[in-house]
């Protein structure tokens, strides 16, 4: 205790008002053969019910990962109705139905059943966040998302152009296509056209798509409530598109590297059988070097780059993914998927959110007992009132 002196005696100096920070760490504590056991059954049961079964195997899927997330040292709870989910399922069915049906007969309506779902998407995805939030749990308090009508529309609105581009797209590729009795330059003006359309649209989709993803995330993680507090995202435009820039720099380098093996090799073999299978071995070069190499790098960055900077007035996210860990994992999980000709796959999903969930912690100010505290006073109940979700449509967090 520091002493001061004053014109009275000798006082005890007033002690820091600051509140102590908790760190609370987050574990994942599922096993791979107890979710191959559920993974094995939900998938049994969506075939054999022509895939009606989805939602309810979305249900048991989700409570199985929250409830064996622990925050601190007490797990996450999952409370929802699956036939709300049902009813979210069949419209989102119902839609792609549709467009299934009319893309091919008639590509004017199946052209204007996607714009409607489109433009129906962010009141969707919306209601899917207010969903799960409220029907999830930590120490017998709901969760709950904030975001508003209008947030969600303003946060998808830079994806308006790109999405009405791939509509006209879709309804000009009849139209552009020549008649049988055309001429080669004919065909070949009207095939440099519809190239040149596509090309436009695809950049115009990639110099918005990182400004989306900000607006988005900016929305999706400035919602976020529990016990009195609501998160923001601290993470301006010029960050994503710098991540951006990265992931593109990353790819750039894997294209390289398939183009040098693809060019050795008909340096070495020419045209003949050697060069063509040295093409081919550079092409499956590349699909494999993404999905291990630039997806665990994007992954890796924008998650750290998202929960890092999501704080409240009193908490705020730890994410220190390393792109390393996450391409070894993901190296491994794909070649046993690959080996096991699939049925790796549920122990490759908890062995991923392990390695994503383990990178993070919440950190506190004060006690943590007295939101919870605070915040069963203000509930109905101590798991709060989650009803009266019409759309339970779980697209992800």
């Amino acid at each position: 205790m520091k002493i001061i002196d004053t014109p009275d005696g000798r006082f005890p100096a007033a002690q820091d008002a600051r509140p102590p920070v908790q760190t609370l760490p987050i574990r994942f504590t599922g096993s791979g053969s107890e979710y191959f056991r559920i993974w094995i059954v939900n998938l049994l049961l969506i075939l054999v019910t022509f895939t009606l079964y989805w939602p309810f195997a979305r249900a048991r899927r989700i409570s199985y990962f929250q409830n064996n997330t622990l925050v601190g040292d007490d797990p996450l709870g999952f409370h929802a109705n699956p036939w709300k989910m049902f009813r979210g399922y069949l419209v989102v069915a119902a839609f792609g139905l549709a467009y299934g049906i009319t893309s091919e007969v008639a590509p004017l309506v199946g052209g204007a059943i996607f714009l409607v779902f489109a433009l129906l998407w962010p009141a969707l995805w919306r209601a899917s966040l207010q969903f799960r939030l409220r029907n999830s749990s930590w120490r017998g308090v709901r969760l709950g998302f904030e975001g508003d009508m209008k947030g969600a529309y303003l946060a998808f609105a830079p994806l308006l152009l790109p999405v009405l581009g791939f509509v006209l797209l879709g309804a000009m590729g009849p139209a552009l296509a020549p008649d049988e009795g055309a001429s080669p330059e004919e065909r070949k003006r009207l095939g440099l056209m519809f190239a040149g359309l596509t090309a436009l649209v695809m950049l115009l989709f990639a110099a918005v798509m990182p400004w989306c993803m900000a607006r988005i995330k900016q929305y999706q993680h400035g919602g976020y409530r529990f016990a009195g507090e609501r998160t923001e995202l601290r993470a301006g435009t010029g960050r994503f598109y710098g991540l951006s820039v990265r992931t593109g720099g990353v790819l750039l380098l894997v294209l390289l590297i398939v183009g040098a093996v693809a060019a050795l090799g008909f340096a070495l073999a020419g045209r003949s059988a050697g060069g063509i299978l040295a093409f081919t071995g550079a092409v499956a070069l590349g699909y494999l070097l993404i999905p291990v190499l630039v997806v665990p790098y994007y992954t890796a960055s924008l998650q750290n780059l998202v929960w890092a900077n999501t704080r409240s007035r009193n908490a705020r996210f730890r994410s220190e993914l390393g792109f390393g860990a996450l391409a070894r994992v993901n190296a491994l999980n794909w070649l046993l998927i690959a080996v096991t000709l699939g049925l790796y796959w549920p122990f490759a999903q908890v062995r991923l959110t392990r390695l994503r969930l383990e990178a993070m912690a919440l950190q506190v100010k004060g006690s943590v007992n007295d939101w919870l505290a605070s915040a069963q006073q203000r509930d109905v109940g101590p798991l709060g009132d989650a009803a009266g979700d019409f759309f339970g449509i779980d697209m992800g967090l």
